[in-house]
């Protein structure tokens, strides 16, 4: 939310290749009324791609903090192969814009993939809370699909993992059995909710977690 009437919108675009199954760039879509209508900035992504993140700079969460743009996304340009599957592989990395419009080519790593299990990292929600910021994030892990993340930090930058303190997990039998993934938070009062993705990027249907105290 930019003011009272403007409202930048960011989103991901996928791109069909020839030689690579796809690329990932972010675009931007605009509202002059509060948010009831968006139209497209620019046919040209806003994050395109660039010499050192060819293939992947999308899954964006921008937050608008004091006078600084600040954008947490998924970038890469690698793919491994998985069972005779071509995979993307990506980090997570940080960008900051005076405008919300104009940002740099390459991003600042935040959060680096354990190569042994791991191969990306889906969109991240961020949440500032006074002088600190959490993030949840999706995990892409080689054998098991998506999973949920979750780290903190002081800056926005340096960040510590913490995903065994999430608290969720698949399923079994149910319409989140193998992936749970794309989470994102709203607190209604006094209470927190987590929304998120079940089995094939949502497709089998989506939930929400609320959040307990740690006592």
């Amino acid at each position: 939310k930019v003011d009272e009437k403007k409202t930048y919108l960011y989103y991901a675009g996928f791109e069909q290749c020839t030689q690579i199954r796809y690329r990932l760039l972010t675009g931007l879509a605009i509202s002059e009324d509060g948010g009831n209508s968006f139209v497209r900035y620019s046919d040209k992504a806003i994050l395109d791609r660039s010499h050192h993140e060819a293939f992947f700079r999308g899954g964006p969460f921008v937050m608008h903090d004091i006078d600084t743009y600040k954008i947490w996304y998924a970038a890469g340009g690698d793919w491994i192969d998985l069972d005779g599957k071509s995979m993307p592989v990506y980090t997570a990395n940080y960008l900051e814009s005076d405008n919300g419009i104009d940002w740099g080519n390459k991003g600042k790593v935040v959060l680096y993939i354990d190569e042994a299990s791991e191969h990306g990292f889906g969109r991240p929600y961020v949440v500032k809370n006074n002088d600190s910021y959490a993030m949840h994030y999706s995990v892409r892990k080689k054998d098991l699909g998506y999973r949920l993340g979750y780290a903190e930090s002081q800056d926005g930058i340096k960040w510590t993992r913490k995903d065994s303190e999430l608290g969720i997990d698949v399923t079994a039998g149910s319409f989140d059995s193998d992936t749970i993934c794309y989470s994102a938070l709203i607190t209604v009062k006094d209470k927190t909710f987590m929304f998120y993705n079940g089995n094939e990027f949502g497709k089998d249907g989506f939930a929400y977690a609320e959040l307990q105290s740690a006592n």
